[in-house]
């Protein structure tokens, strides 16, 4: 027993030194603490993120008027087989290069020479801004089901756009408060995070069923109800309803913008996201169907600020059971909220420390007191605030915002294995952790790029007809902000300062084994010696 332990203790130390050795190919070292996340609590973490159930079920309102129950139903499917492809194509390129940047780096790895620097600059901003916004979404959830809960208990109450914004900008204070003040027990939070889901997930799938027995909606209803009330051809309405098992499927890549804070990432890393996006699709389209199935009002839960509240109170007959059962989405979006700023400080901090971001130096730097990157968290914040004030203008913000993410998301999630799947899926390592046969790996990189240019044209597309100023999706002009933004830092500062990974050397050895263990120990022992901060001078 005692000679397997010492093994254990043996092969975890040096896988991380093979970890930090793919790490030195690519020039980086990083400032973070390898050990400060587990197996379970990343784990934790990518689950809670994606945190399906909860995401689809406050996010109904997305699909009920645009498709009905079956876009609902069959959405999270369709998000889920697409994003799976999404993520077994990224999980290859985590097992060879497993790099807080993520999918830049990889599109670094990807490219040609000639735009290499391009690339990758603008998929990292692009990473960056999905996460931005996605931070927002789950803000505005929170504000949204804290004015439904007024709504609720006294039926005359009107909410009011500036007020919504307040209860944003305070759930992102509380983001922004925990990652500064209490970082260090951010992992033991994802452990917390990933079980109170889970109990959540029973607890209400049990109750709404228990109460609303034996008065069910028809199977006919619940996996073939269609319902139009956006204004646009049956069919293309259908097709905006995929917008929410889109969403709901989303950002499993906290992972990998975090696989530089644990052990062993080649291995665990690829196995954890795939783990993330099952485990997503399997309890999202069992709550969808059982939300569904208790509906006894469909206009009434469509015309409800909040139709999952709605629903809960139709299902429970009892306002105290359905506010208490809306605390476990609540409490698990703040949760959120927190770790979506953890991961946009981590990929600002990843650009900078590649000279991409306005004031490299103060991004790149790891506070010890902290121990994450402060100015990304203060980044992430403000713009934050910045993206909350469309909710003022405008009557499908939350469409807006949710769009732009998933818009983000996918757009980053196709390009590396795009660009790998033209060049041959000859850009990576033929020794890497996770390899899919090469028939698969083909099937899985076409479907990422098919479902990114779908989602890239229905995302951007107005809910609702007619189209004004006021419903208006403002995800086309929130996507060509971040565009001019990133624009507008390369012609300033980037265009000289942004140097993404150093890949002769990988590519030098990207059809032949690596000499892992000669690498690995210069490692161990201390053979990476720059730091971000000291390259940055």
């Amino acid at each position: 027993m005692e000679e397997n332990h010492g093994t254990a203790r043996q092969r975890r130390p040096k896988a991380t030194a093979e970890a930090d050795a793919s790490l030195e190919l690519l020039g980086i070292k990083s400032d973070l603490d390898r050990n400060s996340f587990s197996n379970l609590s990343m784990l934790g973490m990518a689950f809670a993120i994606v945190n399906t159930w909860c995401a689809i079920g406050t996010t109904v309102n997305a699909s009920l008027p645009s498709g009905g129950p079956s876009s609902a139903v069959w959405g999270i499917v369709i998000a889920g087989g697409f994003n799976l492809c999404c993520g077994l194509s990224l999980a290859e390129f985590l097992s060879a290069y497993p790099t807080a940047g993520g999918q830049y780096h990889w599109a670094a790895v990807a490219s040609w020479k000639s735009t290499r620097r391009a690339v990758s600059y603008i998929t990292g901003w692009i990473n960056l801004a999905a996460w931005v916004c996605l931070a927002g979404a789950n803000c505005l959830l929170v504000s949204g089901i804290i004015m439904s809960y007024a709504e609720l208990m006294y039926p005359g109450f009107q909410q009011t756009p500036w007020q919504r914004f307040l209860l944003y900008i305070a759930v992102d204070a509380i983001a922004l408060s925990y990652n500064l003040l209490a970082n260090r027990f951010l992992s033991h939070l994802n452990k917390y995070n990933m079980f109170f889901t889970l109990a959540g997930f029973v607890i209400s799938l049990v109750a709404i069923l228990a109460c609303a027995a034996p008065n069910f909606q028809s199977a006919k209803f619940v996996f073939g109800g269609f319902i139009n009330e956006s204004g646009w051809p049956d069919g293309w309405a259908w097709q905006l309803g995929l917008l929410q098992g889109a969403f709901s499927v989303t950002a499993y890549d906290s992972t990998i913008h975090m696989i530089e804070e644990m052990p062993n990432p080649t291995r665990q890393g690829p196995r954890l996201i795939i783990y993330a996006i099952v485990m997503a699709v399997v309890t999202g389209f069992g709550y969808i169907a059982a939300v569904l199935a208790v509906i006894s009002d469909v206009p009434a839960a469509i015309s409800s600020s909040q139709p999952l509240l709605e629903i809960y109170y139709q299902a429970t007959r009892s306002k105290a059971g359905s506010i208490c059962l809306m605390l476990f989405p609540l409490l698990s979006f703040v949760l959120c909220a927190i770790d979506d700023m953890a991961t946009s400080a981590r990929i600002a901090y990843a650009l900078a420390r590649d000279g991409g971001m306005p004031f490299n130096r103060h991004f790149a730097r790891v506070s010890p007191t902290v121990g994450a990157p402060v100015a990304g968290l203060l980044w992430c914040f403000a713009w934050d605030i910045v993206l909350g004030l469309i909710f003022l203008g405008s009557t499908s913000a939350f469409n807006a915002i949710i769009s732009a993410a998933v818009v983000c998301f996918t757009v980053t999630y196709a390009i590396p294995p795009g660009i790998n799947m033209l060049r041959g899926r000859c850009m990576l390592p033929e020794n890497r952790s996770f390899k899919l046969p090469n028939s698969v790996g083909y099937f899985c990189n076409a479907a990422s790029v098919a479902w990114t240019l779908l989602t890239t044209v229905l995302f951007v597309w107005p809910p609702t007809r007619p189209v004004d100023a006021v419903n208006m999706n403002y995800c086309v002009v929130a996507f060509g902000v971040i565009i001019v933004i990133a624009g507008s830092n390369w012609i300033l500062s980037a265009r000289k300062s942004y140097q993404p990974p150093a890949l002769e050397l990988v590519h030098g050895h990207h059809t032949a084994p690596v000499d892992v263990d000669q690498l690995a120990d210069k490692a161990a022992t201390g053979g990476m010696e720059q730091s971000s901060q000291e390259k940055l001078k």
